[in-house]
């Protein structure tokens, strides 16, 4: 390989954690270290949605400035660390925050085991809640026929908002409010998900990372020790994620 050559590589890499990665044009940070299955800790970030920089776990440092992976270009010769106590420990709080500020009860939900939240936890090495329980009382929506929105579990990530809007084109869920009073609604007039033109085949209603909106009469169709997080680590899976086709019906 000529010197030249040598000198193109360089320029088209970042470092992680001491790994050279390269990247190409227009590729963040994580889809750099995604492409060569090293995991950064997330819960927002999908490929192939627009990323939007929500939940805060895949902050890393790049050249010493704290950044959102997901949100944030990979430039030539950028020194980034992500796997270290100190950002670890932070994850960890972000983690038990959204456990409080839900109602999240693993035991009894049906999505345990499929659930991105719980299995964050278990690889994040939570033990406790840690901080007190919010306890909400939020509208469970069970107008729809077939895809029903329980509010309680909502983490805000807006994955159903994108996937809605940038690939299924129907624009059925948008974030309205700030701060806590930040709440997931339904684009129709009367707020209702059963005025929606949702159905169950549509990426926005599978993308959920946790019970929020769930596919009805599917409820525990998986069980025990089979279901995706009893056989695979969250940061396994993270490496085998894609965007669905239109016409790959899992619904």
């Amino acid at each position: 390989m000529t010197n030249e050559a040598n000198k193109a590589i360089d320029a088209n890499s970042i470092t992680i954690d001491g790994e050279t990665v390269p990247f190409d044009a227009g590729q963040t940070i994580m889809d750099a270290a995604l492409a060569v299955k090293i995991y950064i800790p997330h819960l927002c970030h999908y490929p192939g949605l627009t990323p939007a920089g929500n939940c805060r776990l895949c902050m890393v440092e790049a050249n010493g400035k704290s950044v959102a992976a997901c949100v944030t270009q990979a430039q030539s010769g950028q020194q980034v660390s992500s796997n270290t106590p100190e950002l670890n420990a932070a994850r960890l709080s972000i983690t038990q925050m959204l456990f409080v500020e839900g109602n999240h009860i693993c035991p009894s939900c049906e999505k345990s085991g499929n659930c991105r939240l719980q299995a964050m936890g278990y690889y994040l090495g939570m033990l406790e809640e840690h901080f007190h329980q919010f306890n909400p009382r939020r509208e469970i929506d069970a107008s729809h026929s077939t895809v029903l929105l329980d509010r309680d579990r909502c983490i805000l990530c807006d994955l159903c908002v994108r996937a809605s809007r940038d690939v299924d084109k129907k624009n059925v869920f948008a974030i309205a409010g700030r701060g806590i009073h930040a709440r997931l609604i339904v684009n129709t007039a009367s707020g209702k998900l059963g005025d929606s033109n949702i159905e169950a085949k549509d990426l926005a209603a599978k993308i959920c990372p946790v019970g929020a909106i769930l596919i009805r009469e599917r409820s525990f169709d998986s069980p025990v020790a089979e279901r995706i997080y009893d056989r695979q680590s969250i940061s396994d899976t993270a490496m085998t994620e894609h965007v669905p086709r239109k016409e790959d019906d899992r619904g």
